[in-house]
């Protein structure tokens, strides 16, 4: 089957830092797959060496492979991995804040022209109607929600296949957050465009996913279908907090509990 394919990764900053260890998973074709954990886990760092953009930081791939649809991505240099179809909407937007909406449009399809730019960004404003209005606005006087419309529409311009998405939910109001993620499942649905999700909010991550692993550390701990994990008590308790009386518990409190040698071997 088509799609993603991270088999034993590890990387590394600056040749001495271990980010993540030996971590394998897969997001097939029209699938949406999201990665949990905690700040610091690894979730970010994959993103980033999947889409080819480690080195500025002075991390890289020292072994595993990472692969999209049989291409493998560890050789390729970031605008050539988009070119495959896998576009990285990284966390806080990363605008052009200079630039008006439409200008960072333009720029997630730089190459276009034409007729074809002008249908992709009718596209995007059929997607996100809210920012028709705004499309001679400065981006960087957007409010939050308009800014992570503006980013998911810039990746939607280079026509991906594979859309990963870095805490989207990050800083919005609970309504926005809705029509976002209505947006993320619409995609997957009528456009057929896999999904690869890093966010905090577990519970709103696994209500809209296929499949989901959690990370700590940079190691995958735990992976299983997102219903399941929704249900499962140990993902209640490890990671969403909630223990067998519903009571609410910090992660440090409970990161002691039962944590089975299978787990990290």
């Amino acid at each position: 089957m088509s799609g993603l394919t991270v088999s034993n990764a590890q990387i590394f900053y600056d040749g001495a830092v271990e980010a993540v260890r030996d971590v394998s998973f897969r997001a097939d074709k029209a699938q949406i797959v999201c990665l949990l954990g905690a700040n610091g886990s690894g979730k970010t760092t994959l993103l980033k060496a999947i889409s080819g953009v480690l080195s500025p930081e002075k991390g890289a791939l020292v072994s595993g492979r990472i692969a999209f649809d049989d291409t493998d991505l560890s050789t390729l240099e970031s605008d050539a991995i988009v070119a495959t179809g896998v576009v990285h909407v990284p966390e806080g937007r990363r605008l052009f804040a200079t630039l008006s909406v439409e200008e960072n449009l333009i720029m997630g399809g730089y190459s276009l022209r034409g007729a074809e730019r002008t249908r992709r960004l009718a596209g995007v404003y059929e997607i996100f109607p809210d920012l028709v209005d705004h499309r001679a606005k400065t981006a960087g006087y957007l409010s939050g929600g308009q800014q992570q419309m503006v980013a998911i529409g810039r990746a939607l311009m280079a026509n991906p296949k594979l859309l990963m998405m870095d805490e989207p939910s990050l800083g919005l109001a609970p309504k926005i957050i809705e029509q976002i993620f209505t947006t993320i499942q619409r995609l997957r649905t009528q456009s057929g465009i896999s999904i690869l999700l890093v966010e905090q909010n577990a519970q709103l991550a696994l209500s809209i996913a296929d499949y989901g692993y959690v990370m700590e550390r940079g190691r995958v701990v735990f992976d299983g279908a997102a219903a399941d994990l929704l249900k499962s008590s140990e993902i209640q308790e490890f990671y969403l907090g909630v223990s067998a009386g519903q009571e609410r518990r910090s992660l440090r409190e409970v990161k002691h509990y039962r944590r089975r040698k299978r787990w990290l071997s």
